[in-house]
C-alpha cells in the first residue's frame, strides 16, 4: 500500500519508541512509504530546533527517507478546507503522490478525513488497515 506519512508521524518514529516507530519499520518492510518535500523540510526543522538533533543525525534521517518516494511540493494546495494552511500542502502532496492512505496525528487533517480524496487515518488506524 502506498502510505504517505505526515511529519508528526515521522518525528515520533525518529524520536521515540512506540507505535509510530513500529509503523515506519512495518511500512518500510512491506509497503511503499511516501512523504513530501514539505514534510522533510518541517521534519528537519523540528528535529533540529525542538530535539536538538546533531547534523549527522539529520543527514542520516534525510538520506534514509530519500530512499523512499518523496513527492515534490505541488503547484497548488488542496481545495479541501483545512484549518491550517500548511496542512493543505501535506494533503496536496499525498494526492499528488498517488497515496492510498495518509497517516497523521494532526487533528486538523483528521477532521477533514470525510472530505479528503485520500483516506486519512491516525497511526493506530493505519495499523488496523495494514495488519487487518
Amino acid at each position: 500500500m502506498r502510505t504517505f506519512l505526515d511529519t508528526n508521524v515521522l518525528v515520533s518514529a525518529y524520536t521515540a519508541r512506540g507505535t509510530c516507530a513500529d509503523l515506519v519499520r512495518h511500512i518500510l518492510a512491506e509497503h511503499e512509504l511516501l512523504t513530501g518535500e514539505v514534510n522533510l523540510a518541517e521534519l528537519a526543522r523540528v528535529l533540529k530546533d525542538l530535539f536538538h538533533a546533531p547534523a549527522v543525525q539529520l543527514a542520516n534521517v534525510d538520506a534514509e527517507l530519500r530512499e523512499q518516494t518523496i513527492v515534490p511540493k505541488p503547484a497548488a494546495s488542496t481545495s479541501v478546507p483545512v484549518r491550517d494552511p500548511d496542512d493543505g500542502w501535506v494533503l496536496a502532496s499525498a494526492v499528488a503522490g498517488g497515496a492510498e492512505l495518509l497517516v497523521t496525528g494532526d487533528g486538523d487533517l483528521l477532521a477533514v478525513a470525510e472530505q479528503s480524496p485520500v483516506p486519512i487515518v491516525s497511526p493506530r488506524g493505519c495499523w488496523e488497515r495494514l495488519r487487518g
